[in-house]
């Protein structure tokens, strides 16, 4: 057996809790995305209040695409702890940066992606799971050198 083996995250086939609520995320952000587009169609892209919701969530499809790409982002990144953690630290910033963004443009004309008070909400919580994602600990097994199995 090697040292590398096992429940550690870092054998071949073991996923570290990152890497999961990464893939988690990508998967559900994707889905959304998806499902976004049988809410608006593909008509007024960029429309400001759309009146268009999923699950109380303001939507366009500008909106939808964003959703598709962090979720596609997500599932092909999750794959490694390294892209795990890099995919933790675009949400974290990306997120936060959309927060920022929502504070300001609801109820704007300009606010290209319909945000409401809801999307902030959920902007500002995903920000807070892409910095665990980053920076959670993860435990790691150090092998025995020179012994047999």
């Amino acid at each position: 057996m090697s040292a590398t083996s096992g429940n550690t995250g870092t054998g071949r086939g073991a996923m570290t809790w990152p890497q999961m609520l990464a893939l988690a995320f990508g998967a559900i952000y994707l889905l959304v995305g998806v499902v976004g587009f049988f809410v608006t169609g593909f008509d007024d892209f960029f429309a400001h209040d759309t009146n268009e919701t999923l699950v109380g969530f303001e939507i366009n499809g500008m909106h939808n695409v964003v959703h598709i790409v962090i979720g596609v982002a997500g599932l092909l990144l999750g794959r490694t702890l390294a892209g795990a953690r890099t995919y933790g630290w675009l949400l974290a910033v990306g997120y936060g940066a959309a927060f920022v963004y929502g504070l300001i443009a609801i109820g704007e004309t300009w606010d290209f992606l319909s945000i409401n008070a809801a999307d902030n909400v959920l902007h500002v919580l995903t920000a807070i799971v892409g910095l665990v994602i980053a920076l959670g600990p993860v435990r790691s097994a150090v092998g025995h050198r020179g012994s047999r199995v």
